[in-house]
């Protein structure tokens, strides 16, 4: 490791390499040992530095000997951009063959001296000599967000940082609710859950876009029982963006996110996400205002029952032995009851949960949130959300609560859950091969060899202008079906014969007998 810096290397190596060659053996060691503690150097290094006799260097500035002077450079600018701005390595090459040809054509007219100079130029000084002129027209290119002041202003805050917050420190979450594509236009649930107490905030989003998200979270906070402390979210846009930080930032709200890929940071709203959203919608896509409706019809009601009448546990502590981790929890708790234990909350708090639980009633948000459910199944499966009836009244208090005697035994009485048999989804729109499905039938068992794209080019010879390349997919997928047909009558055909010939019948005979 260096110890003093280059220009006091030089001068020690000056001043000690006189005593050094000068010195006898004993000396010379207690030199060397000196001159290695200061500069660091390797013992041999030291001494062949030493032993060597050189002049000092020369004081003053480098005198600079300029090889390529401006006439070069501009002329190698024409060349480059003539070249469509090749990089140095590609641009040697070709230096030779355009000179030639734009003097062929009398667009460049050099002396001897620059052309010479243009054609021994190495790579490296060609991209030098560029530099400038590149750095000049080089548009900056926009960093996305992961690389942008913004996010890096938005502290990362893991699962080991909460301790024990007070209540309002809340992490939040996004569900989406595409079903099994992800394109177009679908419902989201916004999803928030407090660290201390357990207690879970749902509501649909129509879009995933940050206004919406902010104005949300504003409703939301008005109907928690506590104030919104801590916001902690993860790396996604619709988080981590001005809209969002500039109103945590407003409102006094700590404004921090998860680190990258590491949804552990985030356990405890990834846990509701999967106990409470995915547990009460499933897996179905929901789309349109109708289902967002209908969404925060099913939370409305949920959203008590969770927090007063669901109880959950929460880890105590954990350690390792070993290879085994030992986890211990506390005993099970509604967040309810969490948020009145808590030395934390107000005593006005308290006695407004209290109201609120005492006019609950359990069996009555069950029914509303099965009816809910329900409505929500008759939007996702519908061909049409225009064919959906209009949402059926609950039915009574009394025989709800008899049907729970005997709901078991048509399993899962949730209507969203993932077993449940669902309607076929038949077509959102007109087939637009209707008129032609007959020819390309007839094409296919003509030539059944041909692919999509052969039989849709025919149709396109024939109609211009009338069956785009977009179809390609509706074609092949026709086609997918006419060959399974085709197939199962070859096979059954073939069958038939096998069992009419003597060694079918005489196999048969053989069998029965």
């Amino acid at each position: 490791m260096r110890k003093v810096s280059m220009a006091t290397r030089r001068e020690l190596v000056e001043a000690v390499g006189e005593r050094y060659r000068s010195a006898d053996r004993g000396s010379k060691g207690r030199v060397l040992d000196e001159f290695v503690a200061v500069t660091g150097f390797h013992r041999k290094h030291a001494m062949r530095l030493l032993r060597a006799s050189r002049p000092a260097k020369a004081q003053g500035p480098r005198v600079e000997r300029r090889i390529y002077d401006e006439a070069v450079r501009i002329a190698l600018v024409t060349l480059w951009e003539a070249s469509d701005r090749l990089c140095g390595k590609r641009l040697r090459p070709l230096i030779p063959i355009l000179l030639e040809a734009m003097k062929r054509h009398g667009h460049l007219d050099l002396a001897p001296d620059i052309s010479t100079k243009l054609t021994t130029m190495s790579a490296a000084t060609i991209d030098r000599a560029l530099r400038d002129v590149k750095a000049a027209g080089r548009v900056p290119k926009r960093r996305g967000v992961a690389g942008t002041a913004l996010r890096r202003s938005v502290p990362i805050r893991t699962f080991d940082d909460w301790g024990d917050p007070a209540p309002g420190h809340i992490e939040a979450d996004l569900v989406s609710h595409s079903g099994p594509v992800a394109k177009g236009s679908f419902a989201w649930t916004f999803t928030l859950t407090d660290i201390a107490t357990g207690w879970t905030e749902c509501a649909p989003l129509l879009v995933r876009e940050q206004t919406l998200l902010v104005a949300v979270l504003d409703e939301l906070r008005k109907s928690m029982p506590f104030e919104l402390l801590g916001f902690d979210t993860d790396n996604d846009s619709v988080f981590i963006n001005e809209t969002v930080r500039d109103y945590c930032a407003s409102s006094g709200i700590a404004f921090t996110r998860c680190r990258p890929y590491r949804k552990n940071d985030q356990a405890w709203v990834e846990q509701k996400n999967g106990s409470v959203v995915r547990r009460l919608v499933g897996y179905r896509r929901f789309e349109g205002l109708d289902a967002a409706v209908a969404l925060a019809d099913l939370y409305a009601a949920a959203r008590l029952f969770v927090n007063f009448f669901q109880p959950s546990f929460k880890l105590a502590e954990k350690h390792r032995d070993g290879a085994r981790v030992h986890k211990r929890y506390h005993a099970p708790a509604t967040p309810y009851q969490r948020l009145f234990d808590d030395p934390r909350t107000h005593d006005a708090t308290r006695a407004h949960l209290r109201q609120v639980f005492a006019g609950l009633d359990p069996v009555r948000l069950l029914r509303d949130i099965r009816a809910a459910q329900q409505r929500l199944v008759a939007l996702a499966d519908a061909p049409s959300p225009s064919l959906v009836s209009e949402q059926p009244a609950p039915p009574p208090l009394e025989t709800f609560l008899s049907s729970l005697r005997t709901v078991w035994q048509s399993g899962d009485a949730r209507p969203t859950a993932s077993d449940k048999p669902r309607q076929k989804r038949g077509r959102r729109r007109p087939d637009p091969l209707i008129e032609v499905t007959g020819q390309l039938k007839r094409w296919f068992e003509e030539e059944p060899w041909r692919t999509g794209r052969d039989l849709l080019e025919k149709l396109q010879v024939e109609r211009p202008g009338d069956y785009p390349d977009g179809l390609l997919r509706t074609v092949q997928r026709r086609l997918k079906i006419w060959r399974s047909e085709q197939a199962c009558a070859l096979v059954f055909t073939r069958s038939s014969i096998a069992s009419a010939s003597p060694a079918g019948i005489a196999s048969q005979t053989r069998a029965e007998g």
